[in-house]
């Protein structure tokens, strides 16, 4: 029997290790001699770092910036094999640090300062996971940390924050460090979203990083104004693409230092040889906190099963939680779909006792696969 496990993490419970260990034991409770091939996933948010360190032979490496609200911290990073380095934004400008600091001050500079470092080691390739962030300046703290200048119409400068874009009225690149054109420079991110308007970052995100009601539209036209100056110095037209909006518009900002964005899921897998673990699988088991509609858009679960079903594998859904409104359409993806949350289990017994109901339901599966 040959099993592979390829969840994301279950978010404010377990990281994408521990639900893979948790299922693992699941399966050896029933299939003792099986072959387990573990694949924690991630999609470019929280967690990117451990599901490649997971899998791959990596070096652990930290630098001293300072967090989205000003705080220095000692951010980690890692050092692949083939000379690349990947960083993730969350480690830096995460949602989990925002504390009391109110958005309109909150940048990226030091998520700049740790693509800087890894110029100054370097690499010739930097990734970079997009998401799980709390800032939302468009990316222009992370322009500035590379040697851009947001100044306002007398020419003075702005600090790099949605508070200083609103006063924007020029957008300078040419300081930026040349290193960057000849670095291979890639954002992980499964969001498509634009820079600005209805569908952008902060229509659709701001408000989950305390982004008030009255605020959006002021916010969001800050990053319209920057958008629209940047792409005219480039004779571009980014903020109107598809994942310009992830991580507060690091998307863009990523663009306009010439790198590219990749998904997020689908890169990790590449990395972690998800695919060439599939061949000859019996099964392939994923998961997440909560299975839902945003599922179906490309989110973790959906894009193994993708994998799964080129290979004619069978994928089994074993999430924290999954909505009655989207298990139609998941049932059309997956064999099974499984969730620890029902009539005798809670969402808080649910978060509580995540690992231990993970592998009970997991053995429950696979008795029910041998009989």
């Amino acid at each position: 029997m040959q099993i592979v496990i390829a969840p994301d993490s279950f978010k404010g419970s377990l990281s994408a290790t521990e639900v893979a260990a948790a299922m693992a034991s699941g399966v050896r409770k029933v299939w003792p001699d099986a072959d387990i091939r573990l694949h924690p996933m991630a999609d470019g948010g929280e967690g990117t770092l451990a599901a490649i360190a997971a899998v791959l032979p990596v070096d652990w490496l930290s630098e001293e910036v300072t967090n989205l609200a000003d705080q220095p911290i000692s951010a980690k990073w890692l050092r692949l094999a083939d000379n690349t380095a990947e960083l993730e934004s969350a480690e830096v400008v995460g949602l989990h640090a925002v504390g009391d600091s109110r958005v309109e001050h909150r940048h990226s500079l030091g998520l700049g300062r740790l693509v800087k470092a890894a110029l100054d080691a370097g690499y010739s390739r930097i990734l970079v996971g997009l998401g799980g962030t709390g800032s939302n300046d468009g990316g222009v703290g992370l322009l500035v940390a590379l040697g851009a200048k947001i100044l306002d119409v007398r020419g003075a400068l702005l600090p790099p924050t949605p508070a200083g874009l609103m006063g924007l009225h020029q957008l300078d690149l040419g300081g930026l460090d040349p290193r960057l054109k000849h670095t291979e420079l890639i954002g992980l991110a499964d969001v498509a979203s634009p820079l600005a308007g209805p569908e952008g970052a902060t229509a659709v995100f701001g408000p989950q990083k305390g982004v008030a009601a009255d605020q959006v539209a002021v916010l969001d036209a800050c990053l319209a104004n920057l958008g629209v100056l940047g792409d005219a110095q480039l004779d571009v037209d980014y903020r109107l693409q598809a994942g310009s909006g992830t991580a507060g518009g690091l998307g863009w900002a990523i663009r306009l230092l010439g790198g590219r964005l990749e998904p997020g899921a689908e890169t990790i897998a590449r990395l972690q040889g998800l695919e060439a673990s599939l061949v000859g699988a019996n099964y392939v088991l994923t998961g997440e906190g909560c299975s839902d509609m945003q599922t179906l858009l490309g989110k973790v679960p959906w894009r193994v099963a993708g994998y799964a079903a080129e290979r004619r594998v069978p994928a089994v859904l074993l999430s924290g939680g999954i909505e009655p409104t989207a298990l139609p359409a998941l049932q059309g993806r997956f064999a099974a779909c499984l969730s620890l949350t029902g009539p005798t289990v809670s969402v808080a017994e649910a978060t509580q006792f995540a690992a231990r109901l993970l592998t009970e339901r997991t053995a429950e599966w696979a008795r029910a696969c041998d009989l």
